[in-house]
């Protein structure tokens, strides 16, 4: 938006004076915040905050968040004094498992360009002398990490953007979001009504309150938290000036859900080893007149039966703790935890104008900001926000019980150690395809996204590794690599290229498209040509105004004002129903209508050189090339059961996407799986399917391409069609093209044949980090290991480079894509 919206931002902790200060120096000014506490401590999170900034993160996004926190408090000063003390930070292991993990973090540091190394126990020693060495034995450092003077940034927020004319009003509590045709115009509170074109939620725990308010699910649990004060530490007597003075890095001890920092004479001591004490913010009561730092609503009474395990570990690690005690100021501080622990940012789906940026911790709280900034005035954060995207749950991960559950959850494993593929073990089975009987019937092997049970592999297949050829056999995996995974891939992957597969795409994300408008809406907002006529397949993408990359989408022409888009999630579904809100606003002669139709239908992707024999036999529809070109889609009949059939592959082999309604589903199932019986048919799982699709050069949104990539970086600009009239992100692209690209999405295979990686590890030319692994799998058909990156444009086709694999450095050579069928022969039948 170019001209200064009225805006009002709900919370004055530390995120919203951040938002107030990142929207000023963007040139908007008609601002209020809104607090129901006093300014000068308005007894949120903020005001209990102990202020720990770790800037590393499996999240490149809230790395970069973080490291963008501790420039921005550096710069916040009063009197010669910042709003950051970098004292660095330093992570220590006490078991193996533990020193694998800094390793793995060093790579995220890489990665992400922050400055980290790992120690051994002497430096560690020398870093921070308190520490009992023997108890060590290795340690992360991170020179730039620190402690955030949390409240005193705010009041520094606070008086600089109120110079600039923002406006605040304390002690004012909202009562109700208002709206008018779908959108929003204002907050009531106990003062009045304060009229607004945006709103942004910044509550922090109190968001869900707020969030009930527009109509719009927060997914957030306010959780306890231990936080420890000790008695005077003799170590500490006199060494510093101020009360909050600090000198050694703040310290994490995770192996004991530890946290530890200097308090002037003190320790101030963290811990997650407690069992989850979850919170209703409105159980709290309102906000204090007065608040202080002995009262306020997010400073709960100590357990002290809580923390007496933690107390002797500490101990242990720090032994002059042994001449201190545990003081009276000690307390249970409330913070706000989410579902898949990352922050909720962006606009409501059912309410314009309503934005969320809650679950934001000290760490990313200007990083965030400046995020939510961006996007209001420009349209794009600089970062990708899929990370933090408010509607990236889906309606089963709203349910109350659902947050209460994964929240607490997230809890006790902040500190654990997890794998990448690691699901969760409780709730399980909310969602299940209709041939889900069948694959229990096959041993099959499931992991969980979005709450949908997803087969990786079938133990039924194992009995085929005795005839799987040896070239196709996948060498021995490191234990972590190893985990999650079964060499039974190989004989699925196997099958699919040399007989017949059949794989559940239920899950995949499915919209339908509908209404005079559907033509327009969908001609607007993506790259490709959909004015096709019926039974037109387009592959095409989202864009963002900048170019970036928000999705890429299959659309499928069924009929004159019929679509059917396979898309990446819940954000795609809120922005092509905003999108539509808007279109019909504008002309109410082309509605278009979207509507989520996955849970009534289900989708088996049949592939594999033999997939025509096997249809040929339940079906009298025509599936030659003369019936069904390639990204071609028809209805047809198969075993009596109508469907709807779309020539698309992702495994790169002849086949079809089939689609039905659920209630037939296993009905389909069965008749394909019977016909293919003669023909070697085998199910097949996501381990194989992810395996095939990177052979293909095939990229996945959210790991290969986001918003921070254009479509010729990403390698998919075949995919634009500029002589279009016009779609959201053309005017961006013009002058780009894949020569111009200062970088590129690379394929990598690994020398020896036999070194895996996972992804997020960085790749070094040299001794500098000039990429990371987007995705990476052992690739079957060509007998090696596969990783993507983002290279600079200089690096080219047959130039080396090297992966560092927890510490390891594996030496990998960028090859041409795609490693299969570059011809496209097999897809193409």
């Amino acid at each position: 938006m170019t001209s200064s919206p009225r805006t009002v931002i709900i919370g004055a902790g530390i995120v919203g004076t951040n938002l107030a200060d990142e929207l000023v120096s963007r040139g908007w000014s008609d601002i209020t915040v809104i607090e129901q506490g006093p300014l000068d401590l308005p007894g949120g999170s903020t005001s209990h905050a102990p202020g720990l900034v770790f800037q590393i993160n499996p999240s490149k996004t809230m790395t970069l968040f973080a490291k963008y926190t501790v420039e921005k408090f550096l710069s916040l000063e009063k009197d010669g004094v910042s709003c950051f003390n970098q004292v660095g930070g330093l992570e220590v292991a006490t078991t193996e498992a533990r020193v694998a993990e800094l390793y793995r973090k060093l790579g995220y540091a890489k990665s992400w360009g922050i400055d980290a190394r790992v120690i051994g126990p002497a430096e560690v020693k020398d870093l921070y002398p308190h520490i009992d060495e023997s108890q060590v034995l290795a340690g992360l450092h991170i020179p730039t990490d620190g402690l955030a003077r949390a409240a005193r940034a705010v009041d520094l927020l606070i008086e600089r953007t109120r110079e600039a004319g923002v406006t605040y009003l304390e002690h004012t509590a909202v009562t109700g979001v208002l709206q008018e045709n779908g959108h929003v115009t204002g907050v009531e509170t106990t003062n009045g009504v304060v009229e607004a074109d945006i709103v942004v939620s910044c509550a922090g725990f109190w968001g869900v309150e707020v969030g009930a308010m527009a109509g719009t699910a927060v997914p957030l649990l306010p959780l306890a938290h231990q936080f420890v004060k000790t008695t005077p530490v003799p170590a500490l007597a006199g060494k510093y000036e101020a009360p909050d003075g600090a000198a050694l890095p703040i310290l994490r001890h995770q192996d004991q859900d530890l946290y530890f920092r200097e308090w002037g004479e003190v320790y101030g001591i963290g811990s997650y080893a407690h069992k989850p004490m979850p919170y209703v913010a409105s159980d709290l009561g309102p906000t204090p007149e007065h608040v202080d730092h002995d009262n306020m609503p997010s400073r709960l009474d100590f357990t002290p039966e809580d923390f007496e395990g933690p107390w002797d570990e500490c101990r242990k690690l720090l032994p002059c703790l042994q001449e201190a005690e545990i003081a009276e100021s000690s307390f249970n501080g409330i913070f706000s935890f989410t579902p898949d622990g990352g922050s909720l940012v962006g606009e409501s789906r059912d309410l314009d104008g309503f934005w969320v940026a809650e679950a934001v911790w000290v760490t990313h709280s200007a990083g965030v900001a400046r995020a939510v900034a961006e996007v209001l005035t420009t349209g794009r954060s600089e970062y990708d926000l899929a990370d933090l995207e408010l509607n990236r749950f889906e309606e089963t991960q709203l349910a109350p019980a659902y947050v209460s559950e994964t929240s607490q959850q997230n809890f006790v494993e902040i500190y654990d150690i997890l794998h990448p593929l690691q699901p969760k073990e409780s709730p399980r089975n909310i969602r299940v395809s209709p041939f889900h009987a069948r694959q229990v019937e096959l041993g099959a092997f499931f992991l969980e996204a979005g709450t949908w049970e997803r087969p990786h592999w079938y133990e039924a297949n194992a009995a085929l590794l005795d005839e799987l050829p040896e070239e196709w056999k996948s060498p021995t995996r490191d234990d972590w690599s190893a985990r999650y995974y079964s060499p039974i891939a190989a004989v699925e992957a196997w099958k699919t290229r040399t007989a017949v597969a059949m794989y559940d795409m239920t899950p995949l994300r499915r919209l339908e498209v509908s209404g005079p408008g559907a033509e327009t809406l969908l001609q607007r907002l993506t790259t490709g040509d959909v004015s096709k006529k019926p039974g037109a397949v387009t592959y095409t993408l989202l864009l963002d105004e900048q170019g970036g990359i928000k999705s890429d989408i299959t659309v499928a022409r069924l009929e004159d004002e019929l679509y059917q888009v396979g898309a990446n999630g819940t954000v795609d579904l809120a922005y092509l129903r905003r999108e539509a809100r808007r279109l019909r606003a504008e002309n109410p002669s082309l509605a278009a209508h979207v509507r989520d139709i996955t849970g009534g239908t289900c989708c088996i992707g049949l592939w594999g050189p033999l997939a025509r024999d096997l249809i040929g036999k339940v079906s009298e529809d025509d599936f030659t090339n003369d019936g069904l070109k390639y990204f071609r889609g028809k209805r047809a009949t198969i075993g009596g059961i109508p469907v709807t059939a779309l020539r698309l592959s992702y495994v790169g082999e002849l086949g079809w996407e089939i689609y039905a309604s659920a209630e037939n589903g296993q009905k389909l199932w069965d008749v394909l799986w019977e016909a293919g019986q003669e023909h070697g048919v085998v199910a097949a799982g996501r381990a194989a399917f992810g395996a095939l699709r990177l052979e293909k050069g095939y990229r996945s949104w959210g790991a290969d391409m986001t918003t921070e990539h254009d479509p010729y970086e990403a390698g998919v600009g075949f995919a634009v069609k500029t002589a279009k009239e016009d779609f959201v992100g053309k005017a961006a692209l013009e002058g780009r093209s894949v020569e111009t690209s200062a970088r590129r999405l690379r394929c990598l295979t690994i020398d020896d044949g036999k070194s895996m990686v996972l992804g997020k590890e960085p790749v070094l030319s040299g001794e500098t980090a000039v990429g990371y692994v987007t995705s990476a799998a052992y690739g079957f058909t060509i007998g090696k290991p596969i990783a993507y990156a983002y290279l600079p444009a200089e690096i080219g086709e047959g130039d080396q480079v090297e992966i560092e694999y927890f510490g390891q450095r594996i030496p990998a050579t960028v090859t041409p894509e795609p490693l299969f069928d570059p011809s496209m022969s097999r897809l193409r039948g």
